[in-house]
């Protein structure tokens, strides 16, 4: 079962939720991915250490969010700022994986945004 799936069966999430929830385990996935990529140049390390949040950030995000947290809401703006903050650095850098990770993490953003 595909993680879409899994979450569509979580019956007391709004279509909203379920769509921060996808957006937040997509960031959380490019997060880890860019911070590898980021690895071993000094010029990329503030761009690696915002990203390894963000992947904890969102992932975090999600879990409350399937569990309907009393706290998802509050997690919800931290969220949002913290994968603007990383896409602002992500953009900064011409990579690849940054200016996909940015891409990624301005949809999220978006998302919790609309959560909190």
């Amino acid at each position: 079962m595909s993680l879409t799936e899994t979450v569509s069966e979580i019956d007391h999430l709004s279509e909203e939720q379920r769509d921060c929830i996808e957006n937040c385990n997509a960031a959380a996935q490019v997060c880890e991915w860019c911070a590898d990529e980021c690895l071993g140049s000094e010029d990329m390390e503030e761009c690696a250490r915002l990203c390894r949040d963000v992947a904890d950030i969102t992932s975090l995000h999600a879990r409350f969010m399937a569990r309907d947290s009393d706290y998802s809401s509050q997690l919800a703006e931290t969220c949002a700022d913290a994968c603007e903050d990383c896409a602002d650095e992500c953009e900064s850098h011409d990579a690849g994986h940054c200016q996909t990770c940015a891409d990624v993490l301005r949809d999220c953003a978006e998302t919790c945004r609309n959560m909190s």
